[in-house]
């Protein structure tokens, strides 16, 4: 097995695509908070492509992990002796998977050190290089530090507080680009561009609600003079790409040949659309089939809504009866009929597909990929930090639902299935917790509560008004219920057993908005 290395990339397998480029020609023009896997098989990926192209050199990426854990430790000790290369291999269904190598990420910080050993002083030097026009962030959907209940950025947190307390020494993605961008207004130095890239509505609106009140917290004039020079684009991003586990990624590497301690995997389809709103210029990414548009939001919505949505919808049921995969969960016919009836019922009446979208279309689409068994993606990653995630995902269609008199019985089902999950409790007895980071003690403890109700008293979930809806709480105490004392799925079969009168009951709430 072949060591990855660039000196080893001519002994690579004919089998194996690698990079065109020149790679001493490329340098870092945008700084990535965060190189999970997501960003490593959609963002470096459409960046290696545009790379191959002539008169994109400037535009490298310099990855910075931020987050001091062991995954982001390996990836300290790894990149350096793989000289920033990496695997990825595209599974398709239908078809033999393809591994590339990806040369993208041409270096790499580990901000918070190893022992006396820290990147600190040099990513705030590289984040102050004009050379670096963009600074894009994979830091999930609870990582943006917004409380719930009040929509405004928590000046309260321990390490946002500490960061306030000494700019310039940070420790997290706020304390960076602030510091870096008040640096860069002293000396006179044109700001980047701000792009979040998770999967949040309005993620641009988002990032610049977070980053501007750290700002003002600081300094009001340095908040100030980011409102008016730096732009935070929305961006709409997809590709289903799961954890990859030790197992996996040696038969990754069996498969390639190669030697690679940070390989990567993902389906083949892939999708990015980014607001065309930029502070210092921007890639040619349009040349690699990205999308730019003046408005992310219609496509945001079916992403977030019907893809994001239904991930959640399937995993919350499938881990609580027992499956381990997407699709092992899509195997299942009672599983897979909610998640046809949730999109056909309870999304798509809702939503305005952007021009030259069809959501039919995208409906199949989304089931088509889930039901691919060569992902295997793990339904415990895409449960964690549900918390954050259902009201991303959800609560466009859960209010939309309520407001409107819809039927309501799927939802009332999924938090219901949630409820018991956050509870540790499945079919087959206790149930492994799911990573819940953005939950405290005491929202932690309202999933021990005897009122299955009580989760929608979680700080995540806000004010959803949920108490003026007393058909929808008793729905879901009773769906809770029904799981406790048949399981799961035929308390799911029992969602169909009144079909009937819900349809009696769609055609009045229709009649009556008429």
């Amino acid at each position: 097995m072949i060591a990855l290395n660039r000196g080893a990339l001519a002994e690579l397998p004919g089998s194996v695509a690698r990079f065109g480029y020149d790679r001493d020609a490329v340098r870092a023009g945008i700084a990535h908070f965060s190189v999970g896997n997501f960003h490593r098989a959609h963002q470096a990926w459409y960046l290696d492509a545009l790379l191959s192209l002539p008169g994109n050199e400037g535009w490298g990426i310099c990855g910075i992990g931020i987050v001091d854990d062991a995954t982001e430790r390996l990836k300290t000790e790894t990149f350096p002796a793989q000289d920033d290369l990496y695997t990825l291999t595209l599974c398709p269904a239908d078809a033999p998977a393809r591994v590339q190598v990806i040369g993208s990420i041409v270096e790499y910080f580990f901000a918070p050190g190893i022992g006396d050993e820290s990147d600190h002083d040099a990513v705030l030097e590289r984040l102050d290089d004009p050379a670096i026009r963009i600074v894009s962030m994979t830091i999930t959907e609870g990582g943006y530090n917004i409380d719930a209940q009040t929509g405004a950025f928590r000046l309260d947190h321990p390490a946002v507080a500490r960061d306030l307390a000494h700019p310039g020494h940070p420790h997290t993605v706020f304390g960076y680009v602030i510091e870096s961008l008040a640096r860069r207004r002293a000396a006179g130095t044109a700001p980047f561009t701000v792009l979040s890239c998770d999967n949040l509505r309005h993620n641009g609106a988002v990032a610049k609600r977070a980053f501007t009140a750290f700002a003002r917290a600081r300094d009001p004039g340095l908040a100030d003079w980011i409102e008016a020079n730096v732009a935070f684009p929305s961006c709409m991003v997809d590709r289903i790409t799961p954890a990859v586990l030790a197992e996996k990624a040696e038969a990754l590497n069996a498969a390639s040949g190669i030697d690679d301690k940070l390989p990567v995997f993902a389906e083949d389809f892939a999708q990015w659309v980014i607001e065309d709103r930029f502070s210092g210029g921007r890639p040619k990414l349009e040349q690699v089939g990205v999308t730019f548009t003046d408005d992310v939001g219609a496509y945001e919505s079916v992403k977030l809504r019907m893809l994001n949505a239904s991930h959640t919808m399937l995993a919350l049921p499938g881990l609580g009866a027992g499956f381990a995969t997407v699709d092992e969960a899509m195997g299942e016919p009672r599983l897979r009929r909610l998640l046809e009836d949730f999109l056909d019922r309870d999304v798509i009446p809702l939503l305005t597909a952007p021009p030259g979208m069809e959501l039919v279309a995208y409906r199949d689409a989304v089931l088509r990929r889930f039901s691919n068994p060569v992902i295997g993606d793990q339904l415990a990653r895409i449960a964690f930090d549900t918390a954050s995630k259902i009201p991303v995902f959800l609560g466009d269609t859960i209010a939309e639902t309520l407001a409107r008199g819809r039927d309501h019985r799927r939802l009332a089902f999924l938090l219901a299935v949630y409820g018991r999950t956050l509870a540790g409790l499945g079919d087959q007895g206790g149930l492994p917790r799911i990573a819940e980071p953005n939950l405290g003690p005491a929202d932690l403890a309202l999933a021990q509560d005897a009122d299955p109700a009580s989760i929608l008293k979680l700080s995540t979930f806000g004010d959803w008004g949920l108490d003026r809806h007393a058909d929808f709480i008793e729905d879901l105490r009773r769906r809770r219920a029904r799981i406790e004392a048949v399981g799961t799925l035929k308390a799911l079969s029992e969602l169909w057993l009144g079909d009937l009168e819900a349809q009696n009951f769609q055609l009045r709430s229709t009649i009556s908005e008429t």
